[in-house]
């Protein structure tokens, strides 16, 4: 593959970026119908909560970015509306998708948590998939990079509206940190889940934690203030309420701090809140690294965090484990 797209149309009017949006969409609609049968749930209940969530996503996803980029569609409203053009974000999308599945659980009396298990999988699937539609858009790249030597894609990508020069393809990193959180819970769903609504959490920490390094090395984030990426806010909101899930909840058991493990738990916390504070007060922590050195640090990072959440969950079960064995 070339580091600059032949075009943005596989076929005239038809974009790459929708195509792709749309093959994600199959994928995760796909899967879902697999997971549907092995959680023993009503026929259909994907192909009705599909037809349900994909227009709310999409219009959610629309949305949001318009809100956050309003000085963009500020002098033409009607722009709003031209959705072919780009402009969806995908934190948006899934807020709004959430909000239709859970009044579609209520309404069909299934438990939420359940149908969230179901779809995660294949949101992580099609997320890597419709990333790969910022490249035909040039656009969700990264820091300028100067070295030579690291001049090549997928590693960077070349951006004609800056004279062709070198950016970090963080549309890439996304596409490839997504796979490895669909690869990673699949294996977890049927080898690791102890409760309804593991798979979902897992989803949404492991997501976070990658989006909110990456968006770091992005240079057309969404800024809920002059300093404040809107997207990293909510990662940090996100991987913190799934942190309380499987820490806090846990400690009100003595156990807890009395293993080996739980040793582990409190220097993670720390280094956690370290982080917590550098992103939020947008911290210009990749200011002084060179390209390939924010991107090893994304990498170990990422592996951190996820060893983390692997930790604090096992850690949790044993606890929970020790208690049930103890009341019997």
């Amino acid at each position: 593959m070339n580091s600059v797209p032949y075009s943005r149309y596989i076929f005239f009017p038809v974009t790459w970026y929708s195509f792709l949006i749309f093959t994600g969409a199959c994928a995760a609609v796909f899967l879902a119908c697999r997971e549907e049968k092995r959680l023993s749930l009503p026929r259909d209940t994907v192909i009705d909560l599909a037809l349900r969530i994909i227009p709310f996503g999409i219009a959610g996803a629309r949305i949001y970015y318009v809100l956050f980029s309003w000085n963009q569609f500020r002098d033409n409203p009607a722009s709003v509306f031209r959705i072919w053009e780009g402009g969806l974000a995908i934190y948006g999308g899934v807020i709004a998708g959430l909000s239709v599945l859970f009044l579609f659980a209520r309404k069909r009396r299934i438990p939420a948590l359940q149908l969230c298990d179901m779809v995660a999988p294949g949101l992580a699937l099609a997320q890597s998939i419709g990333r790969w539609g910022n490249w035909f858009n040039i656009e969700a790249y990264g820091l300028k990079v100067s070295c030579t030597s690291l001049q090549f894609f997928p590693f960077a990508v070349q951006v004609p509206a800056d004279s062709y020069s070198w950016h970090l393809a963080t549309f890439f990193y996304e596409s490839l940190w997504d796979l490895s959180v669909f690869l990673f819970l699949m294996v977890f769903r049927r080898k690791w889940q102890r409760k309804t609504g593991d798979v979902f959490f897992f989803y949404l920490f492991l997501y976070a934690a990658g989006r909110l390094v990456i968006e770091e090395l992005r240079t057309d984030s969404l800024y809920a203030s002059s300093s404040v990426r809107i997207s990293q806010l909510l990662s940090v909101l996100l991987c913190i309420a799934v942190l309380v899930r499987y820490i806090l909840l846990p400690c009100r058991r003595k156990s807890l701090f009395s293993s080996v493990t739980g040793c582990f738990l409190i220097p993670s916390a720390f280094l956690f809140s370290v982080f917590i504070l550098m992103f939020t007060l947008s911290f210009p922590v990749f200011s002084s690294l060179s390209p390939l050195s924010a991107v090893l640090f994304l990498i170990v990072y990422s592996v951190f965090m996820s060893l983390c959440l692997f930790t604090f969950y096992f850690h949790a079960g044993s606890g929970e484990e020790k208690n049930a064995n103890h009341q019997t």
